[in-house]
Formats: C-alpha cells, sequence, structure tokens
C-alpha cells in the first residue's frame, strides 16, 4: 500500500513538473492566438470633403464641400504595417451655371454632382504597449470617379469620366474594446489633370483642373 501510494506522489510530482515547465510556452501560445500575424478587419466612415477646385463647385453646388460616406478594409501585417482598401461617395445637387467675365450665372436647370474615390494605402501604425490611442501615418493611390448629370441633358451632354490621384493620410485609432475601434482621420488628396479638356464649362473658365481636396473622416472599426 505504502509503496503503490510513494508511486503515485511520484507521478504526480512529474506531472506537476512538465506542466511548470509547459506553462510558458502555453501562454506564448495564447499570446500568439490573440494577436495573428496578418489581421483582416472591416470598418464603415462618415466625414466630409473639400475641393481643390474651389470656385468651380461653389458656383454649381454652392458650397466646395460636403458630406461623404464610405467603407472598407484593411490588412494589419504584425504590430505595425497596414494596407487598406476603401470606397466612399460624395453627392450633391446643385444647378447648371455659364461663366463670364469670372462670374457664374444660374440657368435655372438641375444637376448632381458625385465623385466616388477607390482609395489604397498603406501605411504604418505606431504602435505602444499597453497605450490604447495608435497614431498612424500612410499614402497610396486612388481612383476617382466623377460623374454630372442635368435635367433634360442627354447621354452626350452628361458628364462622367475616372482619373488616377494619390493621398497622403495621418490619423489615430482609439480601441475601445477588442473588438472595436474609434479612429479620426485626415488625408490630401491630389487628382492633376481631371477637368483637362474643359468637360464641364465652370472647370474650364475658372482654369481649375484638379479633383482632389481635403477629406476629414471618422471610421468604426471592426476587428482587432
Amino acid at each position: 500500500m505504502t509503496s503503490h501510494v510513494v508511486r503515485g506522489m511520484a507521478l504526480a510530482s512529474m506531472v506537476c513538473g512538465v506542466l511548470a515547465l509547459t506553462a510558458p510556452d502555453i501562454h506564448a501560445q495564447g499570446r500568439a492566438a490573440a494577436e495573428p500575424a496578418v489581421r483582416v478587419r472591416g470598418f464603415g466612415e462618415a466625414g466630409a470633403r473639400t475641393f481643390t477646385a474651389s470656385q468651380s463647385f461653389e458656383a454649381v453646388l454652392g458650397s466646395k464641400s460636403g458630406v461623404i460616406f464610405g467603407a472598407g478594409a484593411e490588412v494589419l501585417v504584425g504590430r505595425n504595417l497596414f494596407v487598406s482598401f476603401g470606397v466612399s461617395r460624395f453627392q450633391k445637387d446643385g444647378e447648371r451655371v455659364v461663366v463670364a467675365n469670372g462670374e457664374a450665372f444660374p440657368i435655372g436647370i438641375d444637376t448632381t454632382i458625385s465623385v466616388v474615390p477607390i482609395e489604397v494605402s498603406a501605411g504604418w501604425r505606431f504602435t505602444d504597449p499597453g497605450r490604447s490611442v495608435i497614431p498612424y501615418l500612410g499614402g497610396g493611390v486612388s481612383w476617382h470617379k466623377y460623374k454630372e448629370t442635368s435635367e433634360f441633358a442627354t447621354a452626350d451632354e452628361d458628364v462622367q469620366f475616372t482619373k488616377p490621384g494619390f493621398q497622403l493620410l495621418g490619423g489615430a485609432e482609439w480601441r475601445a474594446s477588442r473588438w472595436l475601434g474609434i479612429a479620426g482621420e485626415a488625408a490630401w488628396m491630389m487628382v492633376p489633370n481631371a477637368f483637362e479638356g474643359g468637360p464641364t464649362s465652370a472647370a474650364a473658365a475658372f482654369g481649375e483642373d484638379d479633383l482632389g481636396g481635403a477629406v476629414f473622416r471618422v471610421r468604426v472599426v471592426i476587428g482587432r
């Protein structure tokens, strides 16, 4: 009986020793599972966009800025590198104008302008263990689909084109929880020669050809 007890105690000691030795590895595996090397996250966003071609947009829409909505996804590689893909939309109603001597005259024809940028960006997140706010910087390329439709206009009279551009961006993300983040971001977009050739009378008259501008947006991020 005593020998069985001794053997049982020895076996228990061996098991405890093995568990003690493997415990750090188990915790390390848990940390690795908590932060995979590659993470995919989704986001929705809302904000405002101000156009560089301010005179053209103010003449037709009454303002050089407006509200935007969008969504997208991003891939985090390690703790710092990110690659993001996003699509947003600006749309506003206005009135067609005729420009003479630098002054715009409305002609009573309703028009709608929409701009849909498709952005691909990459950048660096300045992470710090224990900090819930993560600043970041980045840049990338984009494609901007411009569409201007007017009341009573034929298909040939409406304007539609897609032009390439690029952007610089920066912001900060607050990690509200493990799976939820709130980010504020500012970006500067450049779309040179977008109106080159005078596809719209206002842009040609004012000598403006850049479809870029400043963007300010708030994102709700779903994912780790």
